[in-house]
């Protein structure tokens, strides 16, 4: 991804106001939520310190608790598999797949499914794919990718939404109401869900101890589209690993509240094997993924932190550069901050470069993280390999040189400050609308105009 193909995303989202409208919509409301839930849960830091620390430790004895799964995950009657790369996860699904004789398969959501390009792998595979998730279905019928890790059709308005259903759907609804157009949603999934042939999930968590993968949804998704399928497919990350039931039931308060500012979500499900011979129900059999792509290389390169992220989207439903851009414009499989982090760790830093630089660092991202990753500091690393690697354009290099050689000298930084300070202030009153190569800060808002006089100046006489 080339800073051009990133500024042109960024620059089409800010000129889109529906967007906006969309964005707002569902990252405030979350926002308003999670202040709420926060300050009713009263040991909210004592249990964001208990959470890193669980993550931590896995991650630093990785190698013992996916063996230990291993071991369990047999034990109870499910088949493991180890995937180094996307591809190779992908083709360890698809042939599973083919091996069933499927035809359809229906998904529960799954960002890990998202990262390793399941969808695209399918289709190739003449596999039909049916999207369970309600904002999933969203994108699906809309042929794009998901805008954010937990509501992947949030920059879609209801009006848009009822545009798509009232196109596809054999039996849509009549009213324009939330209500109408989830019932058009489930007559039109429903018999799909439970004549697929395989049942795909990613996992919230893996329980090293008992072999048993967690599943989070609100909508009970999971539950009837991989509970009656012959087989169910399972693809995670190594890092979702957790010692016990004990340490996943830690994380699981944290989760919920941070993401969408419930207790608990509406579904929380442990998978332990297939089903036995005394079960009503369940699938035959269960294949269990355990996915790399790139993690250890995370792991031993600085960004193991990154490895605590439990997939809550808090960090992007404060940042205040998704919330005026959107998912999409970050152009991977991750928006946000945590996207910025992880995209260039997953995709190459060269291809993503611009990423790390569209943080305004104000740490807010890291203030609501439940797992507290110092995604900032990460960040940050990420500028400063950039730098190091030559991958900055001649002309931000050439900036930056003599920004710097001007901050070394005093008087004549305190000078041009003050020359600043003037010119600006005389394109506007209170607030700039155009100012000559600023246009990336003044073409879809106004810029607001310095004070009379800088920080340093007014610190100089004494004020505080």
């Amino acid at each position: 991804m080339s800073a051009t193909a990133f500024t042109r995303r960024a620059d089409a989202a800010l000129a889109d106001p529906i967007l906006k409208i969309a964005v707002e919509r569902t990252a405030g409301n979350a926002v308003a939520k999670r202040a709420i839930a926060v300050e009713n849960f009263a040991h909210f830091e004592e249990a964001r310190t208990r959470a890193a620390a669980i993550k931590d430790h896995v991650v630093a004895h990785l190698g013992h608790y996916l063996e230990q799964f291993e071991a369990a995950a047999t034990a109870a009657g499910a088949q493991v598999h180890w995937a180094r790369t996307a591809d190779e996860a992908c083709k360890i699904v698809v042939d599973i797949c083919k091996s069933a004789g499927a035809k359809t398969v229906a998904r529960s959501k799954s960002m890990m499914g998202e990262e390793i390009g399941l969808p695209h792998a399918l289709a190739e595979a003449g596999i039909g794919r049916i999207e369970t998730d309600l904002a999933e279905h969203i994108i699906q019928l809309a042929d794009e990718r998901p805008s954010h890790i937990v509501w992947p059709a949030m920059h879609k308005t209801s009006e848009q939404v009822s545009a798509l259903f009232k196109q596809h759907h054999l039996e849509p609804h009549v009213e324009e109401t939330i209500p109408a157009m989830a019932e058009s949603a489930r007559r039109h999934l429903r018999d799909g869900m439970l004549a697929a042939d395989v049942g795909i999930s990613g996992a919230n968590f893996l329980v090293a101890d008992t072999g048993a993968v967690c599943t989070v949804t609100n909508e009970g998704n999971a539950e009837l589209s991989l509970v009656p399928p012959r087989v169910h497919i399972v693809t995670a990350g190594i890092e979702k690993l957790v010692p016990s039931m004990g340490h996943a039931v830690q994380l699981l308060r944290l989760l919920a509240r941070s993401a969408t500012g419930a207790t608990l979500t509406q579904y929380t499900t442990f998978y332990t094997g297939p089903k036995r011979p005394a079960d009503a129900d369940g699938p035959d059999v269960m294949h269990i993924v355990l996915i790399d792509n790139g993690r250890s290389a995370m792991r031993d390169d600085g960004l193991a932190e990154m490895l605590r992220c439990i997939r809550c989207g808090a960090c992007m439903n404060h940042c205040v550069v998704f919330r005026q851009i959107g998912g999409h414009a970050y152009g991977g499989t991750y928006p946000g901050p945590m996207g910025a982090v992880l995209t260039p760790a997953l995709d190459g830093l060269a291809k993503n470069r611009d990423l790390p630089n569209a943080c305004t660092l104000n740490g807010k991202c890291q203030e609501v993280c439940p797992v507290k990753i110092p995604l900032p500091t990460l960040l940050r690393g990420w500028r400063e390999r950039s730098w190091r690697e030559g991958l900055e354009p001649v002309s931000v290099r050439q900036g930056i040189t003599a920004w710097a050689w001007v901050a070394q000298r005093p008087r004549l930084y305190r000078a041009a400050v003050r020359a600043a300070i003037f010119g600006m202030r005389r394109f506007g009153r209170g607030w700039i609308r155009a100012l000559p190569m600023a246009g990336g800060w003044t073409a879809h808002r106004d810029l607001p105009a310095p004070a009379r006089e800088s920080f340093m100046a007014r610190y100089a006489k004494g004020e505080r």
